[in-house]
């Protein structure tokens, strides 16, 4: 009687495991995809953080914290992405040399003129993880600043944010 009872006791408290995602099962558990995003109007700082989510990976169910498990991410239009309010003339990147009194500010609207890539790059940067893992996640997004870009062969999905 005694046996019968042990028994039920155990299958009642008997638990679901938990996916854990490791890297040596890529490829065979999980692949990764290409999206392309076109930036054309969308504003900023939303765009950013839909494409920190999906290099991240935490648009799948198999999502892991201390794996990167997230898809490749093309951006393209760079340029023309959206700001608003007083932004174009405000907001400024600031950059040190690392020589004493030397921090340089560009405003949004030269830096957009010079290097039409650096502000949707640096958006999402800032809102990956501050290690390791955060810079292998922005290896796997590509910015341009025109409508053209040379990963056709990867065969990259719309993704509409």
């Amino acid at each position: 009687v005694i046996i019968a009872i042990l028994t039920v006791v155990s299958k009642e408290h008997e638990m679901q495991r938990t996916f854990v995602a490791k890297n040596e099962e890529r490829g065979k558990t999980w692949d990764r995809e290409w999206y392309v995003v076109n930036a054309d109007g969308k504003r900023l700082g939303r765009l950013a953080s839909e494409i920190a989510f999906i290099l991240q990976g935490k648009h799948k169910p198999i999502y892991t914290p201390h794996v990167d498990t997230g898809d490749y991410v093309i951006v393209i239009n760079a340029e023309k992405v959206a700001l608003t309010g007083q932004k174009w003339d405000q907001k400024l990147y600031q950059r040190h040399t690392g020589y004493i009194g030397s921090l340089k500010e560009i405003p949004y609207r030269k830096l957009i003129e010079r290097r039409p890539t650096l502000p949707v790059r640096e958006a999402v940067r800032r809102m990956l993880p501050k290690t390791k893992l955060g810079r292998r996640m922005l290896r796997k997004l590509k910015v341009y600043a025109g409508p053209i870009h040379p990963h056709i062969a990867q065969n990259p999905k719309e993704l509409e944010l």
